[in-house]
């Protein structure tokens, strides 16, 4: 399964962003998809997921501002991100799992004046 992130880039706090994650698959078939991300000097972290069942499970500190949603006929997966704060800066890492994980290359969001 390939994903390709895009969407990333600098933002001033407050303001929003739209990562998308293109898989060149029918992601129908695929049970789970959703974000990390990797801040530096940090571990990779959950921010959402999201399941064929439109499921969603958030980091409980990123629900209020990030909305995860999928688009099976177009295979793509997007996190619509509000409210941006500095410590939101990160690479974000698209995911597909199904019996195993696979990953993008990641996108990279800056946050900042």
């Amino acid at each position: 399964v390939q994903l390709v992130e895009s969407g990333g880039g600098q933002v001033q706090p407050g303001g929003s962003l739209t990562l998308s994650c293109q898989a060149y698959t029918d992601i129908r078939s695929i049970n789970v998809m959703g974000w990390h991300r990797q801040a530096p000097g940090k571990h990779r972290e959950l921010v959402a997921t999201i399941t064929s069942g439109q499921s969603t499970n958030y980091e409980r500190f990123m629900k209020d501002r990030f909305t995860i949603s999928r688009d099976g006929p177009k295979n793509t997966v997007y996190l619509q991100m509000n409210n941006l704060k500095p410590e939101d800066t990160a690479v974000y890492y698209c995911l597909a799992a199904h019996g195993r994980t696979w990953w993008g290359q990641g996108t990279q969001v800056t946050v900042s004046s």
